[in-house]
């Protein structure tokens, strides 16, 4: 962490006078965030302030006192092109000047039909109609929507349940989150919505003994339980099967080679739908602007939201194939759903801002040359103890930690909040680098930087992770 002498004048403000740490510990409600930490100690709280981030430019964000850190996570897997980017900011002034908005409810703006025709254009197949949303959770409702009523239009109206897999995280609306796999995100919120099945995920790491040394029948084996499922369900029963190119929660689970091969065979087998839930992985996080494509695989539905915009402006879209999009061509059918701000016209232009500089830059080349030397750079962390796998693709990886190496026995639910929570996510903090200390599966640390960052920067922040890792044998 390095300190600006030019970012650190008096305390930060609201217009009220109020000091803003104290102003969002007393009135922002912060999202999955244990607010405990911020009370103070005298009413059972820890009293530590809320950190407050005040500018980002390119890879770095600095806070109210002029601390520089390095943005490991592209803000929440979000800022792809960086931050700062002039270009986009000033695309989204000329149009909130035009047309700061209108909706999308039987009428269309300029941006939104530009930016469906490039994101229909980037995508595999026949999928060509873009439905907008103003982010990922939302993309992941529509989906499962639009698939219930596209079995209803074609005569297979029992075809409504949805397969996904277990600790697969896919948004907090209550179907999205009905799908999700993360069992402490939804029991609050029970009941949830019926009809929604897990079957095992991806992480070689944690697969059964006999299939670690052999990707390509690991992959077989958990695609086989995708059939498994929906033969138990009832084929006439499934709609749609929910999967993320690399699945994003218990820490970048990569897809085994012949995966999605074998996932596409069983969709088309039972008339099920694929959805490739791309929120994270699309626009150059793992290298196409597409994770599908990268992995070789068509889906019949994409959903993607973050980086559209490289968050400058919230936006979500779900992608469906023509075939989906035919019996809303004819008489009096409608799909009766929406929102407010899908569509935005000033996100939209946002978004075509930011593809701008992803095609000017060539950044879905720049991640596909730099990926292999991100991940030897964080293989090097494989020496410390602590460090039991390294996993994940283009620039978004896991790392996982482990009791025991030999054995990969993990961390009890004790032992995972004191290392995590009780030190990682603090000490990471304060040695300069922004990145996620995760345990909604077994304990990882996800990295997921801008995509402008290169060798450079693999080096300085694993230098940073072996400094913390090393100091949390300390702690455990």
């Amino acid at each position: 962490m390095t300190s600006s002498t030019s970012d650190t004048a008096s305390v930060l403000r609201t217009a009220a006078g109020t000091d803003v740490s104290a102003a969002a510990r007393d009135h922002l409600w912060m999202h999955f965030t244990r607010h405990s930490v911020f009370e103070p100690v005298e009413s059972g709280g820890l009293g530590q302030q809320v950190p407050i981030i005040t500018r980002g430019e390119g890879y770095r964000i600095w806070d109210e006192a002029g601390n520089e850190y390095l943005d490991g996570l592209a803000g929440l897997f979000v800022v792809q092109v960086g931050h700062g980017r002039d270009e986009v900011a000033d695309a989204m002034a000329r149009q909130a000047k035009q047309l700061p908005y209108f909706p999308l409810w039987s009428y269309a703006n300029p941006p939104a039909a530009d930016l469906a025709e490039r994101l229909a254009g980037y995508a595999p197949g026949d999928l060509n109609r873009v439905f907008f949303t103003t982010g990922g959770g939302e993309a992941v409702e529509s989906a499962w929507k639009l698939a219930k009523q596209y079995f209803k239009l074609v005569g297979k109206p029992t075809k409504h349940k949805v397969i996904s897999r277990a600790v697969a995280y896919h948004g907090t609306p209550q179907g999205a989150l009905s799908i999700t796999g993360i069992p402490a995100a939804k029991e609050m919120f029970e009941p949830l919505v019926p009809g929604t099945f897990k079957v095992p995920n991806t992480n070689l790491y944690r697969a059964p003994e006999h299939l670690r040394d052999d990707e390509k029948a690991f992959g077989r084996w958990a695609a086989d339980r995708i059939a498994e499922a929906i033969e138990f369900e009832g084929p006439d029963t499934v709609a749609a099967v929910f999967l993320e190119p690399v699945q994003n929660s218990g820490g970048c689970f990569p897809p085994p080679p012949g995966y999605f091969e074998r996932v596409r065979e069983i969709c088309d087998e039972y008339d099920v739908l694929l959805v490739s839930d791309e929120v994270i992985c699309a626009f150059g996080r793992v290298g196409s602007m597409f994770a599908c494509d990268d992995f070789g695989y068509v889906p019949d539905i994409i959903t993607c939201a973050k980086g559209m915009t490289s968050g400058y402006a919230p936006i979500g879209a779900m992608i469906a194939s023509d075939r989906l999009f035919e019996p809303f061509r004819k008489g009096t059918t409608t799909f009766m759903h929406g929102y407010t701000f899908g569509g935005h016209p000033v996100s939209a232009a946002a978004a075509l801002a930011n593809l701008d500089i992803f095609e000017r830059e060539k950044l879905n080349d720049r991640v596909h040359q730099n990926a292999p030397a991100f991940r030897a750079t964080l293989e090097k962390l494989l020496d410390l103890p602590l460090v039991g796998d390294v996993r994940g693709a283009g620039y978004f990886y896991g790392i996982e930690l482990v009791k025991d190496k030999t054995t990969r026995e993990t961390f009890d639910d004790a032992e995972a909040e004191r290392l995590l929570r009780g030190f990682l996510s603090k000490a990471l903090f304060d040695a300069g680098i922004y990145c996620r200390a995760d345990d909604r599966g077994d304990p990882v640390i996800q990295l997921a930087p801008p995509l402008i960052i290169g060798q450079e920067q693999f080096d300085d922040i694993e230098s940073r992770l072996r400094s913390v890792l090393t100091e949390a044998e300390n702690h455990l």
